[in-house]
């Protein structure tokens, strides 16, 4: 309820398109004040209630499930697209062996803009980061904000896994990145593209700019990635996250260290963040794969399967 106005902007952008959508799913998670009110006042959308586990996984299952497209595409509620975003995000798919695409996603900073945030942890704010490739490329897997798939991937393999994606102000994630492994590993035919012109605004507000958010969201990274690992094997499910670490952290590290004697605070800070937040992701994961070891994850595929088999409950206006 707190997010009203951006989720009623986050709709809006989508209505608005170069490209018109099929149609407009508006999935509420297990919050029935906020369902009525989207239901009695959000215009151009079909409000559907979380069907499935409560969270970021089960949320998009239930939006799958109920969705009729050929094409899927997702957007945050605490996002809103570019005009054009949806026509050049879906462009890539006149490949057959595209399965599904990532944009770019660009921090809408609600303060001013964090120059003391290292840009290869973007990632902790929901948006595009340093160490992406720099033109159209193939990737590992989208991030979920901004990300379109073939319905294809989900007949073939089911929907995301509950246990990894974000459960309310649990900021754990890598649920698109596991589904996105799984189907590779499917169908080695196909791939998964960046689309970067393909461009959403993620709202960044103040409570995310805080060393408590940072070592938090990098705990919670370590956390998810031994999840992935343990479903997906640490070949596949750390792969890019290796080369991050390899490469951009290493090259954003060094700039900010010759940085410091003009920038001074912020250079100084932006190299501690570095080294200590691929420290406390490694703490993460460290205890995460001793967590999944006790208690094993099942990938999500049983689950889609049982929601394409419910009647739906969704509200069109």
């Amino acid at each position: 309820m707190d997010r009203w106005d951006q989720l009623n902007a986050a709709v809006e952008s989508c209505i608005g398109q170069t490209t018109p959508p099929h149609e407009i799913l508006l999935v509420i998670d297990h919050n029935e004040e906020l369902f009525e009110r989207s239901a009695s006042e959000i215009t151009g959308a079909r409000v559907l209630a979380n069907r499935s586990t409560k969270g970021l996984s089960g949320a998009r299952n239930s939006g799958v499930a109920s969705s009729t497209g050929d094409v899927v595409v997702f957007l945050d509620d605490d996002a809103y697209a570019d005009t054009d975003w949806l026509e050049r995000l879906t462009a890539p798919f006149k490949d057959p062996r595209v399965a599904g695409v990532g944009g770019w996603i660009v921090p809408h900073w609600e303060t001013a803009k964090a120059n003391w945030l290292p840009e290869s942890f973007y990632w902790i704010l929901g948006c595009s980061y340093r160490g992406l490739p720099a033109g159209d490329a193939s990737i590992r897997n989208p991030i979920g904000a901004n990300m379109a798939m073939r319905r294809g991937v989900f007949t073939s393999v089911g929907g995301f896994t509950s246990g990894i994606g974000r459960i309310g102000l649990v900021p754990l994630g890598c649920e698109e990145t596991e589904l996105c492994i799984r189907y590779t590993a499917r169908v080695p035919g196909e791939r998964f593209v960046l689309a970067r012109d393909a461009i959403v605004h993620h709202r960044v507000p103040g409570s995310r700019l805080t060393w408590h958010y940072f070592w938090t969201r990098c705990w919670a990274e370590g956390l998810s990635k031994a999840a992935v690992a343990s479903l997906v094997g640490a070949d596949s499910g750390l792969a890019a996250e290796r080369r991050h670490v390899m490469r951009a952290l290493p090259q954003e590290l060094v700039e900010s260290i010759r940085s410091i004697n003009h920038e001074h605070r912020d250079a100084s800070i932006r190299s501690t963040l570095i080294v200590l937040g691929a420290a406390v992701a490694l703490g993460g994961f460290v205890r995460g794969r001793v967590a999944v070891w006790r208690t094993p994850i099942s990938p999500g595929d049983e689950e889609l399967g049982a929601l394409m088999n419910e009647p739906g409950d969704g509200i069109d206006r």
